[in-house]
């Protein structure tokens, strides 16, 4: 990030007591072209810094809440899975919890969203490195610019190849006879549902990736750049945090 500049403590004139002065006065800087008034003295605009820990915030916020969504899901999972229901013949409660064959192609999904977690925080590291954004500010080129852009790039391939790969998963799973709205089997049903919504999560990513390759390119300003890959870097790594998890209780609950 840019150094923070402070403006120089005002200069005070000091008059001796005693001697009929006026108190100190601070001497306000006024500055040519704002207008020279108090006005402008008073305003405060906020730098770069707190333009990404405002936008920060807000993305971690919203991320709670979305981790709260899926925290919801499996204990519903968990629930549902536990449910029974009177067997009329047996006369007792039995279970109808039909565990499902999951495809083993999310485990190349899993490895995939993990390598993407990589490549993103590399690309934020690249953004922020002190040299290159520093040569940007003084004209000198685009390093950080060049080596981030290789690294969104990747993470939007790896992104999209996870997408296609549980688009796989569910063909495969639909095959084996386990359809989103076989009713008979609730597991193939919450599988449908926790992965479908995940999916939909890092659709958003995905976009987000694409406007990180057209903003690096089109915004002049390198605080601009560095909040826009700063903020996707969270989302994603918070997508895959939710994959792991949501991947884990899957591969346990079934």
């Amino acid at each position: 990030m840019p150094s923070i500049f402070t403006p120089l403590p005002a200069e005070v004139d000091r008059k001796s007591p005693g001697t009929g002065g006026k108190p100190p006065v601070d001497r306000r800087p006024t500055g040519g072209g704002g207008g020279g008034g108090d006005d402008d003295w008073h305003s405060s605009r906020r730098g770069p810094r707190e333009q990404l820990y405002k936008i920060r915030a807000f993305v971690f916020c919203a991320l709670a809440g979305d981790m709260m969504f899926f925290v919801v899901l499996v204990m519903l999972f968990y629930a549902r899975q536990a449910g029974t229901h009177l067997d009329a013949g047996l006369m007792r409660q039995v279970g109808d919890w039909k565990p499902v064959l999951l495809p083993p192609i999310l485990f190349l999904n899993t490895a995939a969203l993990l390598l993407s977690s990589l490549t993103i925080e590399i690309a934020r590291r690249h953004i922020f490195r002190e040299i290159d954004v520093l040569e940007e500010w003084l004209g000198l080129g685009a390093p950080a610019l060049r080596r981030t852009l290789p690294w969104i790039a990747a993470t939007l391939a790896l992104g999209a190849l996870f997408l296609a790969g549980q688009m796989t998963a569910w063909k495969q799973l639909t095959a084996q006879g386990f359809a989103f709205n076989h009713w008979s089997t609730p597991a193939s049903y919450f599988f449908y549902l926790v992965t479908g919504l995940h999916a939909a999560h890092l659709v958003i990513g995905v976009l987000a990736l694409g406007f990180c390759l057209v903003a690096l390119s089109k915004l002049r300003r390198v605080e601009a750049r560095q909040i826009a890959v700063d903020a996707t870097a969270w989302f994603w790594h918070t997508m895959g945090l939710a994959w792991m998890v949501l991947f884990a209780v899957l591969v346990m609950g079934q």
